[in-house]
């Protein structure tokens, strides 16, 4: 039998949050800062779909005040974690959970559908445990990004030019690229690039989103 291999002690031990579980809770609320940060801003409303384990323990788990409290911009060990229901409400952010029967492809999975004024965002987290996720779904383009690496998520309009602008930007900024993977709705239509980089440099992400049809690019480490 293979040896478990851990990344770092974080593995072993778990992360420093607020909550019972690292799985419910301080996955839960990275899923929703990371669905935040590539909205790119605070949505006025969200519907939360939750799925299996997630569907059935997110209220007894601080799930649901862990996955608005991620929207909301907050880290899982923030202490404001336990009122961020309170706080979504004084600040105008309209919040709907809707537990699911279906069976979905992990345990603890939950798709986020957010939106402000014409702008509609869906997509799909998976807290894989010790607080670690992954994104396996964006605008209904399956994907796969663990964030593991330093990684830019960039929403645009399919338009010729695009990718040699961005990457213009990250050769300039003498950022190499690890890997790349693009995809859209279809021809003119939203598309998504996810760029794992070498370099960490979190002030690229302001310069791709001036570009001319980017809707949000986010930066993760």
């Amino acid at each position: 039998m293979e040896p478990l291999k851990y990344r770092s002690v974080f593995d072993i031990i778990g992360p420093i949050m607020v909550g019972p579980s690292s799985s419910h809770t301080a996955g839960a609320a990275r899923i929703g800062k990371i669905v935040r940060n590539i909205f790119g801003e605070q949505p006025d409303s969200v519907d939360i779909l939750l799925y299996e384990s997630f569907a059935k323990t997110y209220r007894g788990h601080g799930t649901d005040i862990a996955l608005v409290g991620g929207l909301l911009g907050m880290e899982p060990d923030d202490q404001r974690l336990a009122d961020s229901l309170k706080l979504a409400y004084e600040q105008g952010l309209e919040v709907l959970f809707v537990p699911k029967n279906e069976k979905a492809e992990h345990p603890n999975m939950v798709k986020m559908i957010l939106k402000k004024g014409d702008r509609k965002m869906s997509v799909t987290g998976i807290s894989i445990g010790g607080g670690n996720i992954q994104i396996s779904e964006l605008n209904g383009f399956k994907i796969s990004l663990t964030l593991g690496t330093p990684t830019y998520v960039i929403v645009h309009q399919d338009v010729p030019g695009m990718v040699a602008r961005v990457t213009n930007l990250l050769s300039e900024a003498q950022i190499n690229i690890g890997t790349m993977t693009v995809t859209r709705e279809s021809k003119g239509e939203k598309a998504i690039m996810i760029i794992e980089v070498d370099e960490r440099n979190d002030q690229l992400a302001q310069q791709i989103k001036a570009l001319p049809h980017v809707y949000s690019a986010a930066y993760f480490d």
